[in-house]
């Protein structure tokens, strides 16, 4: 029985042994403390005992995601693979679903499997809890998804939080309701401190702060924007303010929709609730949250209301720029769209992050609603949907030309933070017939984040997506055929690679486009690379690198090209020749400040170096080349770097850790496609390292240690080879995982003499 108490201190391994990984997940830290509840645990620690699939339920704001997350810290020592959560409150489409919860396990990437059978066979043997977070706008599909996974794991269990149960044989529900009014005082001053330094709640307050509480009936977020607005009123204020919209919501007749727009605008009372969020009479508790936000709705100004509807259009998290352009009119000036944008902020509205992007801004789930609502009974939705498009597909136009430039990490870390708003862009496009150019030409201009930052099972779906639509722009259409047969390649799909690649090439010969002819081209040279035909490969680049430089094209698809060529070459013994062409991608690396595929021309030179006997010139540069592929999250060239790293680790002596690296390799491939591309002049490395480690350690050992480093995901087996610097190869293990509990490394075992993998 797991039960829900917090971990003591952890026993330290024996470094005789091999030593187990850090516990995985992703859960995040809470980032300010947690109120009241006791009771609530104790009941979902109860039902956690015994049941596999546990639903927290309850009105939107009343404290689901804050419990179940907390919850789940304190059970994360019990799962041998984790706590992982998965925020779905800014998906917006179901087929998607299954892409969301790959990406939150750190499963996404280019295998060509169907992403559902992939999670099945990932969760099949794990003993792990998997958070399912703001699901109720995707129940039927969240719900077979889950019924599925919970049939194919036995060790799964699941913890929901939503607003209703996911109606699945075996579910126990836990319905939340609004905090106890000590619970609810102790998180208004916790709240109110928070804004105004100092703040407690004495003798002279006390009665109107527990009056508060009531009035807002517990609910947390009611509370949480009422403590907001402290920052300009008393308590009195706020309760007696807080006090007149409770009479408007409950006693006043909502006004029809023709009126909504001028009161957008002119700062009408928040009981004018547009109809959508009217109809079907919500319970009285979810009208009580309707007024709180409906309060601080009224106190907004007309730009603010109008601001605050306007920017339901995002999804997820959003950037100053993107606000500015879809979001400002006549009625919004552009130059004033910041002042008013703090003011969102200041009153809670607008939550302001960081990020690896900048400074972003988002809306709490219940927030956007209700701005959505007033939103949808104007007539400006739809013009502010085509602007919200417009200003992606200018986004991706952007990072495509600036990928060849030193900002590549800045662009990945970009186009990561805006890929909901991506994904509204792609979707508004693909459903509407006229813009299925538009479409074609985003899916195919996201090329870089497919294939670059270890996306290509997402970007296969809405390259297929597109292509399934007849357009009327023949440039877009080549655009997403080269890019899916790109994409096809490395997810070993040589059918789907050779049919969209053939088309490619046929439309582009009739229609005399160049750039699309070369760009087939090059991905059929790739394909025969993967394929074994190293000539037809040589050929093929050859040419295609021919017409790049008739047309003057250059980036880094035309680079990576080169460095195909070499590997063609090396592969055909000429390994002169393919260092001399990676030095020259260097060169043009090092003068354009490319990084992405100078990984790709390091490889190529280590697998060079390690051929003429140099493994300490290999392991340079595979390092080197891991630590790039890792910060663009580029999957393939990740375990690539990882599979000759063995080959390099063994030929220092290692057999031990050389098992431990293949088996970390075995296990990110499912997320890539055909493990080595079923090529056997890829796999000649991995071959003769598994041939010489099992004679040297016997076949018992080198299994043992192949299957510690399938235990390892990417961060942990990237970490275990960039070793800080200064320690010596022999030491590098110690850096991987420190003792639980402690900021100490764990012993060596090759200095503790113990016969073992770290």
């Amino acid at each position: 029985m797991r039960r829900l108490t917090r971990p003591g201190p952890a026993p330290r391994p024996s470094p005789a042994s091999l030593r187990e990984p850090d516990r995985p997940g992703n859960l995040p830290a809470e980032l300010n403390g947690f109120i009241g509840r006791h009771d609530e645990l104790a009941a979902l620690a109860r039902q956690l005992e015994s049941a596999r699939l546990v639903t927290l339920t309850g009105l939107g704001g009343v404290g689901k995601s804050r419990l179940a997350r907390h919850a789940a810290g304190i059970l994360q020592d019990r799962f041998c693979d984790g706590v992982w959560l998965v925020e779905l409150a800014s998906l917006r489409e179901p087929h998607l679903l299954d892409h969301t919860v790959a990406e939150a396990l750190g499963a996404t990437g280019h295998s060509g499997r169907p992403v559902r059978s992939a999670l099945c066979d990932l969760l099949a043997d794990r003993d792990l809890l998997l958070v399912l977070d703001g699901y109720e706008h995707l129940v039927d599909a969240c719900a077979e998804l889950t019924g599925q996974l919970l049939r194919r794991a036995p060790g799964l269990q699941v913890l929901a939080a939503g607003r209703r149960p996911l109606g699945l044989d075996g579910e126990r529900t836990v319905p939340l309701a609004p905090m106890s009014t000590a619970d609810a005082t102790a998180l208004f001053a916790d709240r109110a401190a928070a804004v105004v330094p100092g703040f407690t709640v004495g003798p002279a307050d006390e009665t109107a702060v527990t009056e508060l509480c009531e009035r807002l009936d517990g609910i947390p977020l009611a509370l949480e924007l009422a403590a907001g607005r402290l920052r300009a009123l008393s308590v009195d204020q706020v309760l007696q303010r807080l006090d007149d919209r409770f009479r408007l919501l409950t006693g006043t007749r909502p006004r029809s929709s023709p009126e909504l727009p001028a009161a957008l605008g002119q700062g009408g009372p928040p009981s004018r609730i547009p109809a959508p969020l009217r109809q079907g009479g919500p319970p009285p508790r979810h009208q009580t949250l309707r007024t709180a936000i409906g309060w601080s709705h009224e106190l907004c100004t007309p730009e603010e209301r109008l601001l605050w509807a306007r920017l339901t259009v995002f999804a997820g998290h959003f950037d100053l720029e993107a606000a500015e352009y879809v979001c400002s009119g006549p009625e919004l000036p552009s130059d004033e769209l910041l002042d008013i944008l703090t003011e969102l902020v200041t009153q809670s509205v607008l939550v302001r992050e960081e990020t690896a992007a900048g400074v972003r801004y988002r809306m709490l789930d219940t927030v956007r609603a209700y701005g959505a609502g007033w939103l949808a009974a104007t007539p400006d939705g739809e013009r502010l949907r085509r602007r919200h498009r417009d200003w992606y597909l200018g986004l991706a136009t952007w990072c495509e030309l600036d990928w060849f430039s030193s900002r590549q990490a800045e662009i990945a870390a970009r186009i990561e933070a805006e890929l909901p708003n991506l994904r509204v862009a792609l979707e508004q496009s693909l459903e509407t017939p006229a813009d299925t150019h538009l479409g074609q030409y985003l899916a195919g201009t996201l090329w870089f984040y497919w294939v670059g930052c270890g996306r290509l099972s997402e970007g296969r779906h809405w390259l297929d997506r597109a292509l399934e639509l007849e357009g009327t722009h023949d440039e877009a259409r080549m655009k997403a055929l080269w890019v899916a047969g790109y994409v096809a390649v490395l997810q070993g799909d040589t059918v789907g690679a050779l049919g969209a690649l053939q088309e490619c090439r046929d439309e582009a010969e009739r229609t005399g486009n160049a750039t699309a002819a070369a760009y087939a081209l090059h991905r059929t040279g790739c394909l025969a690379l993967v394929c074994d035909d190293m000539p037809r490969a040589e050929k093929l680049l050859r040419a295609a690198l021919d017409r790049y430089r008739e047309i003057g094209e250059l980036n880094s698809n035309v680079l990576l090209g080169q460095v195909e060529l070499a590997m063609a070459v090396a592969f055909q013994g000429e390994l002169a020749d393919a260092v001399r062409m990676c030095e020259d991608v260097l060169e043009v690396c090092e003068e354009h400040g490319e990084r992405w595929t100078l990984a790709y021309a390091q490889y190529v030179l280590a697998f060079a170096a390690w051929s003429r006997g140099d493994g300490g010139r290999a392991r340079a540069l595979l390092e080197e080349c891991l630590a790039i592929d890792h910060t663009f999250h580029d999957l393939l060239g990740a375990v690539l770097a990882i599979e000759l790293l063995a080959l390099v680790t063994l030929g220092e002596g290692d057999a031990e850790e050389a098992a431990v690296l293949q088996g970390a390799a075995g296990r990110i491939w499912p997320s890539v496609g055909l493990p080595l591309f079923g090529s056997r002049h890829f796999n000649q490395p991995h071959a003769r390292c598994e041939e010489q480690a099992r004679e040297r350690l016997g076949a018992e050992r080198y299994e043992h240690c192949r299957r510690m480093g399938e235990r390892l995901d990417l961060d942990a087996a990237v970490a275990r080879v960039l070793r800080p610097a200064g320690l010596l190869p022999a030491q590098r293990r110690t850096v991987r995982i420190a003792a639980p509990d402690t900021h100490e490394p764990a012993a060596s075992p090759s200095a503790s003499g113990g016969e073992t993998a770290g």
